[in-house]
């Protein structure tokens, strides 16, 4: 009987363990971002690590730099594969060579969720970004608005094939189209790069010398690039309007300063977010978001709702002279 006994106790025992142990697993995310070398995707991968789950330690992220190549990104998951990593978050550098990656991981019975930039895979569980379209038409519309409805602008794309080029130049085009008297001189890439861009804006300075009018950078840095080249030939980028998109610290100061516009990219609210739709896919529909993002757009319609949403759009936010102060102080802690 008292044989008996003790294996009944054991069991019990056994059975309230299991769902402190359930609760302990500690998840190994991996995060793949398509570079690291700028501003924005420096905030994408810090707001991760300041997630709550990864502070508490319930979950380890591990960040791979797929320096702006679409073959490192997809050994990158090789790698996650091969270490049998729990789920993955993906920025790719490219929207339509980042499907093999996505494939080879969920056959793996890997989870991936896109955040940031987009990916042509019907495989991933969910996507958390920004409307890129809708940003590159904001900042077209600045633009041209300050050049007066006509002139000669140029337009500086960033990697081609990644989805925020795609979308950001739809965006850019179909508000150029609205207006007869706006003519696009040149539209070439320069990867998202602050170098790569001043020295495409130097060139163009000499070849339209005297015939541009406006510029629209498809991010911040190479929006800066351009203005760091009109400075150089002694021109003044008040004269002549320049638009990016990101809300990098530069250009929140450069907002300020009068020699740029732009429109806040939230990387905290796409990678928190994202890291809360991972989760929620992974441990089930007891879980409870913890990122702040759901509420801070709550108002302008970003709803959690059970968390199996396959699309989440983070909102834009303009840069202005009464908000730039604030944004940067939230940076600085």
């Amino acid at each position: 009987m008292r044989f008996l006994k003790l294996i009944a106790v054991s069991a019990a025992v056994l059975a309230l363990a299991a769902p402190a142990a359930a609760q302990q697993k500690v998840y190994r995310i991996g995060a793949a971002v398509y570079g690291l070398k700028g501003e924005f995707m420096q905030l994408w991968a810090n707001a991760l690590k300041e997630h709550p789950a990864v502070k508490d330690g319930s979950v380890k992220i591990t960040v791979f730099d797929g320096k702006y190549d679409a073959q490192t990104q997809n050994n990158q998951f090789d790698t996650m594969i091969t270490q049998k990593f729990d789920g993955i978050l993906f920025v790719p550098i490219d929207s339509q060579a980042g499907a093999q990656a996505v494939d080879k991981a969920v056959a793996a019975k890997i989870p991936v969720v896109g955040s940031n930039a987009r990916v042509n895979s019907e495989k991933l569980v969910s996507y958390v970004g920004s409307d890129d379209t809708v940003a590159g038409a904001l900042e077209a519309e600045t633009v041209i608005k300050a050049m007066g409805g006509k002139g000669n602008v140029l337009i500086i794309e960033g990697p081609i094939g990644q989805s925020a080029q795609i979308e950001r130049r739809k965006g850019n085009q179909t508000v150029v189209a609205r207006y007869r008297d706006v003519n696009v001189l040149e539209m070439k890439t320069a990867n998202w790069s602050r170098a790569e861009a001043l020295a495409l804006m130097e060139n163009w300075l000499t070849v339209h010398a005297g015939k541009i009018h406006g510029i629209i950078g498809q991010n911040d840095e190479m929006a800066l690039g351009a203005i760091d080249a009109l400075k150089a030939r002694g021109l003044s980028p008040k004269s002549i309007p320049v638009a990016g998109i990101d809300g990098i610290s530069d250009a929140i100061k450069a907002v300020k300063e009068g020699t740029m516009v732009s429109i806040l990219q939230d990387a905290q609210g796409q990678a928190q977010g994202g890291l809360d739709v991972l989760l929620r896919h992974l441990v089930g529909p007891g879980y409870k978001p913890r990122a702040s993002v759901w509420e801070d757009y709550a108002r302008e319609g970003l709803h959690w709702g059970d968390g199996t949403a396959r699309q989440y759009n983070v909102p834009w936010t303009r840069i202005t002279l009464q908000n730039a102060d604030a944004l940067l102080v939230k940076r600085s802690k």
